[in-house]
Parts: C-alpha cells; sequence; structure tokens
C-alpha cells in the first residue's frame, strides 16, 4: 500500500513533450571550450581584417549630411558574419551617434559561441531566432532600440534557405519605426565553406568592397501584403549588392 501511496502514474510521452515545450526557453550558456574560441576567433578577425584593403559603396543615404545618423537595422546574410562588426565599427559606427549595437543570435548552443564573440567585441546579444525564442528576442531588441541602439540580425538565418529573407526583420522594423539598412561585401581572396550558407572565410590581404543598399522602412500601420512588397524589395536589393 505504502508504494502505491508515493508512486505517480507514468506520464504519457506525448503530455511531456508539450509540458515541455510549454516551458520557457532559456538560451544555451557558452562552455569554456566556447569561450575560449571565441577569444581566439576574435583576436584573430582582429588580425586578418588589419591587413584587408577596404573600398566603400554607400548607397544607403544615411551618412551624407553633416549631422551623425541615428539607429538603424542593419541587415547581412549569414555566409558574411565574419567581417559584419569590423564593417560596423570601421564605417558606421564613425558616422552615427548611437551608445551601441544589439544583435540577435540563435538560441542553440552554436549560438552560445557567436554570442561571446559579440560580448568580446563589446555588442549586446539577444538571444532568439525564426524557430526558437523569436518572440521574446523580438521584445528585447525593441528595448534595445528604444534606448538608442542600432540593431542587427541575419534575415535568412539561422538555418536559411540561403539570401530569402525572413519575416522577423519586418517585424522588428515595424515595431520599432527604425530603417532597415541591407549590407554585403565581396572578397577578393576567400574561402568557400561547405554548409548550407556557404560562409564565407576572408584570407588575409585580400580586398573588401562593403556595399550598404538603399534602406528599407515598414510604416507601422503596413499592412500584410504592404509587408509583404517591402520584404520582397529588402530581398531583392540585398541580392542585388551581393556578388559570389
Amino acid at each position: 500500500m505504502r508504494a502505491e501511496l508515493n508512486s505517480r502514474p507514468e506520464e504519457p510521452p506525448k503530455a511531456a513533450r508539450q509540458r515541455r515545450k510549454s516551458g520557457i526557453i532559456v538560451p544555451h550558456s557558452a562552455s569554456w571550450p566556447q569561450r575560449l574560441s571565441a577569444r581566439v576567433v576574435y583576436g584573430s578577425l582582429k588580425a586578418v581584417s588589419a591587413t584587408l584593403r577596404y573600398r566603400w559603396e554607400d548607397y544607403s543615404g544615411r551618412f551624407e549630411g553633416p549631422e551623425p545618423s541615428g539607429p538603424a537595422i542593419y541587415c547581412v546574410w549569414h555566409n558574411r558574419l565574419a567581417l559584419c562588426l569590423m564593417v560596423y565599427f570601421n564605417y558606421v559606427k564613425k558616422r552615427n551617434c548611437t551608445p551601441g549595437m544589439a544583435a540577435m543570435v540563435s538560441a542553440s548552443r552554436d549560438g552560445g559561441f557567436l554570442a561571446r564573440i559579440l560580448e568580446c567585441f563589446k555588442v549586446q546579444p539577444v538571444r532568439g531566432s525564426t524557430s526558437r525564442r523569436g518572440p521574446q528576442a523580438l521584445l528585447e531588441l525593441t528595448s534595445w532600440a528604444e534606448r538608442g541602439y542600432d540593431l542587427a540580425l541575419t534575415p535568412d538565418g539561422p538555418r536559411g534557405p540561403r539570401y530569402v529573407v525572413q519575416e522577423g526583420v519586418m517585424s522588428l522594423a515595424q515595431l520599432t519605426g527604425l530603417p532597415i539598412v541591407p549590407v554585403s561585401y565581396r572578397l577578393a581572396w576567400k574561402i568557400r565553406v561547405k554548409s548550407w550558407d556557404g560562409f564565407l572565410v576572408p584570407l588575409p590581404f585580400s580586398e573588401c568592397v562593403v556595399v550598404l543598399g538603399r534602406s528599407v522602412r515598414v510604416p507601422r500601420d503596413a499592412s500584410d501584403e504592404q509587408r509583404e512588397a517591402l520584404r520582397r524589395q529588402l530581398e531583392q536589393e540585398l541580392r542585388g549588392i551581393t556578388t559570389d
């Protein structure tokens, strides 16, 4: 009788899965090997970037006036993450008046590694993606925008398809009222990783041509049809400034 009183009925597998899915998703933190690797990657990126010959092509129109520009949402394809922060600090941050940047990073284990790299650059990581913790991440990014920060995300990440803009960036632009600035670059010398996105690894002493495309704004009262049209416009602009 005691055993029967102390025992609990076995939870059906389906019910257990539903219970777990209903809980709060906690982003994975970087392990100590990942933290060490992040420092190595940070140092390597700084060293390689110092050897590159940068050339800038800016069609955004944001840095033409005498006054520094305000915050914006910067979009870069997932396969061009390697140099995106170097581009931001070498060009954008010198020309605007924002206190810093917050960037969306996946809540996965790999995202924990990338978040640690962002922290090395003094960039605030916000953990989430289209598949995990997306709504919470959008709210957190909105709060950083209210503090005057620039925002950044990869519109085709973290799983692709490659060069397809997902809906998340449109929602973020509509919530914050900030313009979306598409950014890409091309490298003379590089290694292309065999991954879903064809990730580009810059080689030392290469020429790097950075292109800032025309910005896109999503009105706060935009309809679903307008949002879709603007999403296609952004995707076309990003593809147009991207040369593989």
